[in-house]
């Protein structure tokens, strides 16, 4: 009988098991949902109890048995087993299922060194109390079983040597509120801190794992997004990689510009030596990347870019497969490789490609970024001169060899570097963008460093949130919600610390923000809309529309209180473009170019008074935070209606958002066919988006014959991003036919997989 199996308690004392007890608890948590079974839950359990099982394994026994039950048929467990968790968190954290107050926890957690004790030096303890007063820990019971999982993994703040936890869910949004706003005017601070508190608790905004993870701690570094520039010398390799290992340890994803290391065989000190090549500076880079765990909140990971041209990229494009050695493959690392339009001409006339060393080509490399009709002249100049090396390869056969290990990896990215400047926020002629960010939505400008405090040189860091468009009831929200974004991103710009000077001064003079989105799976499928057909077009042009355009006015407003960033003049804003303006018109054959909106009366405010931020907008993956707000991941089709996510805490199970209503409206991404949709609507995004977006590629190969992609269509859908201005290309996914569960990460599945610039 269960009644007679023993207990073992927290003080080592044994006692019968009291199965009323556990009733109630697994009732209360059951209430207001729909399709539960109190009782089945409970039989589940007891089958795996046993004699002196202790109180806490009890209640990981009725979770996971809560949690196994989760399935489209009865999507409420995964509320059911959320609640359960949220009660063993309370118990683990306070010893108690009610909180304590906000001041009683600030200040013993202060003491012990875990909180930022700048919280108890800017807050009066009435002020503190009267932020608890606002603080409704009710909305504790809102999360999902997987989103209580990931905060108790990887967000709330703890001890993960003993895996002691100090705080609950609520506690983390109105502390991250507080601090980012702490040096605001004790008359304003109250109501944005609230508005902030309440935006992120019910899920409007969606924050990055290191704002999440790391806000109202000692540790003050939470950009997302690190770009690192490597020049072509032993000091800035050197630089660079040390540059790498102070980001990585503070939990950056970083992207790696390796462009302008000469080729293999380059002579060196006048010849008395010859160059090694990329790979061996590649390898180092992998090292710095790979040397940090970051604290078990996540791996280490990157992305190194390099132009098509260079002299070495046939052996460059090999480096990311399994096959060859080690001494000439680097598998841990993904390939960002930079593409131009003179590089689709040749592809589309059936002409060559020259490839040349870097270094071998003065200012070719850096034509190649911030004017592409000098790049175009000094390219063919360079053709023509025979006394520089160089080699020719037919255009078909490098473009075709680029996508057969883009298709074999799904880890070689793609930056068309001439749209990423052409149609960004920065004037190419004084900021250039060249390279973009390990998960390809950040195009901020960079400068080599020549030791690892240069201040000549430059480090951009991005910090990232997105807007859960599921929670939006109408455009007109986007207005306070973008506000709150602007203000408190650009608030952390100054809260955080830098450990390297050239970021410091790049991030504070430009002020980069990269505002992205995140369910938009479910927001065309409450809509009525799908991903193939066209019919989601307007709603995407308006929706984002309204996100740039209201992103801008907040950061205009914010400028004329505390002024415009100091290099807001190496903007395109500054000249009065827009995004608007700079965008390719071939969106136009599939998307009215309509304005709904007064650009111009804003773009006159914007050229009088300028902009705090030089960047507003950019679409980022949304791995673990759309699993925080219960929503799909980012811009993308889900794979299966029951969203699939392998932990350390076991396999974690999320149905798509009104699932039971909305069934028949989803569009699962194996159910599209083609890439064509998802790509417009990726181009209609990026007609306003000042950054880019991280756009991924899809393929089922069971709809071909022989079960094999076309080469013939991985190149049109190369040409076709091309032609419709997408600058960059993320993953490139091909079913494998297993499953149409969405499985986010394996494991083993390093890099990406647990976040790093991901929200």
């Amino acid at each position: 009988m269960t009644e007679d199996i023993k207990v073992t308690k927290r003080n080592g004392k044994q006692e019968s098991i009291d199965m009323e007890k556990i009733h109630r608890v697994v009732h209360w948590a059951s209430q207001d949902l729909e399709g539960v079974s109190v009782s089945q839950v409970e039989i589940s359990a007891q089958l795996t109890f046993f004699d002196g099982i202790k109180t806490e394994d009890i209640h990981e026994t009725i979770i996971k048995s809560a949690a196994d039950l989760i399935s489209t048929e009865a999507p409420d467990y995964q509320y059911l087993a959320a609640r359960l968790a949220i009660f063993h968190l309370r118990k683990k954290a306070f010893k108690q299922f009610t909180p304590p107050s906000l001041f009683n926890q600030i200040t013993k957690y202060t003491e012990r060194g875990i909180y930022d004790k700048d919280i108890l030096a800017k807050y009066s303890r009435s002020e503190i109390e009267e932020f608890d007063a606002h603080i409704d820990h009710w909305r504790d019971m809102s999360f999902s079983y997987a989103a209580v999982k990931q905060l108790e993994g990887k967000y709330l703040v703890q001890n993960r040597v003993t895996g002691e936890v100090y705080e609950s869910p609520q506690f983390l949004y109105i502390l991250v509120g507080m601090c980012l706003f702490q040096e605001y005017e004790k008359s304003e601070r109250m109501d944005i801190v609230k508005r902030f508190y309440d935006a992120t608790s019910t899920f409007k905004i969606s924050l990055p794992t290191p704002i999440m993870a790391g806000v109202r701690t000692p540790t003050r570094q939470f950009s997302s997004c690190v770009l690192i520039e490597a020049g072509d010398d032993l000091d800035s390799i050197s630089a660079a990689s040390g540059a790498i290992v102070k980001y990585v340890s503070q939990r950056a994803g970083i992207g790696i510009n390796g462009g302008r290391i000469r080729a293999l065989g380059s002579p060196i000190r006048g010849g008395e030596a010859t160059h090694t090549g990329c790979i061996p500076f590649f390898k180092h880079f992998h090292t710095a990347v790979k040397s940090c765990s970051q604290g078990g909140v996540r791996g280490g990971a990157a992305t190194l870019f390099y132009p098509l041209w260079h002299l070495e990229v046939e052996e460059l494009l090999v480096l990311k497969n399994n096959t060859g050695t080690d001494e000439n493959r680097i598998r841990h690392l993904d390939y960002g490789v930079q593409f131009n339009g003179l590089m689709y001409q040749r592809f589309l006339a059936d002409s060559n490609i020259t490839l040349f060393s870097p270094h071998d080509v003065p200012d070719m490399y850096d034509a190649f970024f911030a004017d592409q009709d000098e790049f175009k002249t000094l390219y063919e100049k360079y053709e023509q001169d025979e006394s520089i090396r160089k080699r020719s390869v037919k255009a078909r056969e490098l473009f075709a060899k680029f996508m057969q290990e883009r298709a074999n990896t799904g880890r070689i990215y793609l930056q068309n570097v001439d749209h990423c400047n052409t149609h960004g926020a920065f004037d190419p002629a004084l900021a250039p963008v060249r390279q973009s960010n390990l998960c390809m939505e950040i195009t901020l400008p960079t400068k080599p460093l020549f030791s690892v405090q240069d201040e000549d040189g430059e480090i951009a860091l991005c910090t990232l949130s997105a807007v859960n468009l599921g929670a939006l009831e109408s455009l007109d929200e986007l207005e306070g919600i973008t506000e709150i974004i602007v203000r408190s991103l650009d608030a952390l710009l100054d809260y955080q610390d830098y450990p390297i000077k050239s970021a410091e001064i790049a991030s504070k003079n430009r002020r980069t923000l990269g505002i992205g989105v995140t369910n938009l799976a479910y927001y065309l499928a409450k809509n009525g809309m799908k991903y193939s057909d066209g019919s989601g077009n307007k709603l995407i042009h308006d929706t984002f529309e309204a996100l740039q355009y209201y992103s801008l006015k907040a950061s205009n407003k914010l400028a004329k209180e505390l002024g415009a960033c100091p290099l807001f003049s190496e903007t395109q804003y500054a000249k009065g473009i827009m995004p608007i303006d700079s965008y390719k018109k071939d969106v136009d054959a599939f998307c009215s170019p309509e304005l709904k909106l007064d650009w111009t009366t804003l773009r006159t405010e914007i050229v009088k008074t300028g902009l705090r931020n030089s960047t507003l907008t950019a679409l980022m993956p949304c791995e673990s935070s759309s699993q925080i707000s219960n929503s799909t991941n980012g811009i993308e089709p889900p794979r299966g209606y029951v969203a699939v996510k392998q932990s350390k805490d076991g396999i974690l199970k999320q149905i798509v958002p009104d699932f039971e209503n909305l069934t028949s409206q989803y569009e699962l991404l194996w159910d599209i066919k083609g890439n064509e949709g998802y790509l417009q609507l990726c181009a209609i995004m990026q007609k306003f988006v000042d950054q880019s977006i991280s756009t991924n590629t899809h393929y089922d190969p069971s709809q071909f014959e022989g079960n094999r992609v076309p080469m013939k269509l991985f190149l049109m859908d190369l040409l076709k991003a091309y032609k419709y201005g997408i600058k960059t290309l993320y993953y490139h996914t091909t079913r494998d036919g297993a499953t149409d569960e969405q499985n986010n990460s394996k494991p083993g599945d390093d890099d990406c997989a647990d976040g790093v610039c991901k929200l």
